[in-house]
């Protein structure tokens, strides 16, 4: 298996190594993924997105959607038939699974829906406002109005309003 160094990343990024931590998790697992059941990603706005399952054969109770630490858990149980009924063939595979998916920082589910054989579980990212991005004023004067600044008295501070807490 090979091995990749992240040390560059490091050396270059600020704030990036739970990114770092999840590629080093998702190298080391086995490279063969399960594919049942089947799953669709699809992005629904600038902020929104939709994971649909194919869930044929399982009943809404037979389902649970969780968020556990930043991961969406769905998992399904069937339970055990005692019909008296004789397959010939039997190709709706209803055995029971659970699929991980991660999620980001300010990603939480807004709701599930089960219709048609399939479960929609609706995603939302929600920035909050103090993590998006703002604009900063520019003094003029450079380091002339900062040590002006530095100069003020508490008095002038607090007639000119400026000297407010934060």
């Amino acid at each position: 298996m090979r091995h990749y160094d992240f040390g560059p990343l490091y050396r270059a990024t600020v704030g990036f190594d739970r990114v770092a931590d999840m590629m080093d998790r998702l190298l080391a697992n086995d490279l063969t993924q399960p594919s049942y059941p089947p799953y669709n990603i699809e992005k629904t706005g600038e902020n929104g997105y939709r994971i649909s399952i194919a869930v044929a054969g399982f009943a809404a109770d037979e389902l649970s959607v969780e968020v556990k630490e930043n991961a969406l858990v769905i998992a399904a149980r069937k339970a055990p038939e005692e019909t008296g009924r004789t397959y010939l063939h039997r190709g709706i595979a209803t055995r029971a699974f659970e699929r991980r998916f991660a999620l980001a920082d300010h990603v939480r589910v807004t709701g599930a829906s089960h219709a048609d054989g399939m479960l929609h579980v609706d995603l939302l990212r929600e920035v909050p406002e103090a993590l998006k991005p703002r604009r900063i004023e520019i003094a003029a004067g450079g380091r002339r109005a900062i040590e002006a600044r530095a100069e003020e008295t508490p008095e002038q501070e607090t007639a000119t309003g400026e000297g407010a807490a934060v």
